[in-house]
């Protein structure tokens, strides 16, 4: 299988022989997990994009222009974390204030980081200077957002997310639904950096999906770039936090193992990790027949760019019609991969007819290509929070409490909150998105406690025999 390496023109990515997989019929209960989605986003009018007038060699993702902004220079800086760009970024929601625009001035970033193989990326992202003041202890704070899962395409990057809070053109769908968090921080008067993470955004190469040392590098250089840019209110003082749930939570649990080697100069304050996949052998299993199945996709065109070594057994396992999906998926958002597929069982896209999990335990390097993601082997810097919803059955919960009961393991201070809920759906995402909002009130206040310099108390004993 060939993953796609860069997007140009209309074209979409190039993934050799792999053809767009026909619609299919939209099953009613797909409209609720959509509206499940939707529901995050914060009011506001849809922004529908408009094609460009005459002949355009833009590069173009599903009728969406992405801006000369997000593509990467021929040679990048050498420090991880150096800016390589940057541009005023205009809110999608916003409103004037007497101190300045409400909830605060933003600014749209492209930073260095380093990939998974050790070879410098683009990754572009976005600051927001709060217009509210910070009311704690110390200097302003900075908190780095890791998004959620958005998708693949370039037009799904969260940064063009706070711009256009909702995008639909009858062609892709995207929803800001981080926005919320976001806001929230600012309200508080914390300072936000968000990474749009490797690939997305930049066109330049595919998002590597749940791809932890991708993830992890991106979070934290995305507070190094924050850092460096010229009027920003933060810098080596101001205490740093972490947010993400879901891929998000992955992202920041990498980042806050991978801290003491990879950014030992950014020192962190607290980081929550809500649902992180922390073991993707078991997720896989969560994710295959949900509303959430088009991520499988995700996950293997990435992992074959990371890992080339991959791309042989992919090629030998994946059929015509999964490849087809794969190439279509490649530039579609959430909202568009769970109209398209949704609910689709992943032994239609393999050779043999089996379940893409079955698979992975058939073919060792696969094994330990999964394996090497795992999280929970490394202890993380500074206290960490771990929220996951007790009916999650797309990030599976006994996986994500695991991933604390191995920090606790490790002597870190852990806060361990299962959000106990009602079984909403299996396979909707409910289990998986209302834990999300039912609990990010908590999680933010537990995380700006950590930037006022209040020590957080371990939770370890809570979690009882599980190691």
């Amino acid at each position: 299988m060939a993953a796609a390496s860069s997007h140009s023109g209309n074209s979409g990515p190039r993934t050799a022989g792999w053809r767009p997989a026909r619609r299919r019929r939209l099953p009613a209960v797909l409209l609720a997990a959509v509206a499940c989605l939707a529901a995050q986003a914060m009011p506001a009018s849809a922004a529908t994009p408009q094609p460009a007038e005459g002949p355009s060699d833009r590069t173009d993702s599903r009728g969406v222009e992405i801006p000369a902004f997000y593509d990467p220079p021929a040679h990048l800086p050498g420090a991880d974390g150096a800016l390589v760009r940057s541009e005023p970024l205009p809110l999608g929601l916003s409103l004037p204030g007497p101190g300045g625009p409400l909830p605060g001035e933003a600014t749209r970033l492209m930073y260095k980081s380093t990939d998974a193989g050790g070879d410098p990326v683009a990754v572009t992202g976005a600051y927001i200077e709060p217009s509210a003041a910070w009311k704690g202890d110390g200097p302003r704070p900075l908190v780095a957002v890791a998004p959620g899962t958005m998708g693949q395409g370039d037009q799904c990057a969260a940064s063009l997310g706070l711009e256009h809070p909702i995008t639909f053109n009858g062609r892709t769908v995207s929803v800001g639904y981080e926005d919320i968090a976001v806001y929230r921080l600012l309200a508080a008067g914390v300072a936000v950096v968000v990474t749009d993470y490797a690939g997305l955004g930049t066109t330049d190469r595919l998002h590597t999906y749940v791809n932890r040392l991708d993830e992890g590098h991106a979070v934290l250089d995305a507070v190094r770039a924050a850092r460096k840019l010229p009027g920003a209110s933060v810098g080596s003082r101001s205490r740093v936090g972490l947010y993400g749930y879901s891929q998000g939570g992955g992202a920041t649990a990498s980042a806050a193992e991978l801290q003491r080697s990879y950014a030992p100069d950014v020192d962190l304050a607290g980081t929550y990790s809500g649902a992180p996949p922390a073991d993707l052998a078991e997720v896989v299993k969560g994710i295959d027949g949900s509303a959430l199945a088009g991520a499988l996709g995700w996950s293997v065109s990435g992992f074959v760019q990371s890992y080339p070594e991959l791309e042989e057994i992919a090629d030998r396992n994946v059929n015509a019609e999964g490849k087809a999906a794969m190439k279509d998926l490649s530039t579609m958002c959430v909202g568009d991969a769970i109209l398209r597929y949704g609910f689709k069982r992943s032994e239609e896209w393999t050779t043999g007819g089996r379940p893409i999990s079955e698979i992975v335990a058939a073919e060792p390097k696969l094994r330990a290509a999964l394996d090497a993601q795992r999280l929970g082997r490394l202890k993380p810097t500074g206290p960490v929070r771990v929220a996951t919803g007790t009916q999650d059955d797309i990030v599976g919960h006994a996986q994500a409490r695991r991933l604390a009961a191995d920090w606790c393991d490790k002597g870190e201070d852990v806060t361990y909150k299962p959000v106990e809920l009602p079984d909403l759906g299996d396979g909707l995402l409910t289990n998986h998105l209302v834990p999300l909002l039912v609990d990010q009130g908590e999680a933010i206040s537990w995380l700006t406690d950590r930037l006022s310099g209040r020590a957080a108390s371990s939770g370890c004993g809570a979690l009882g025999g599980q190691r």
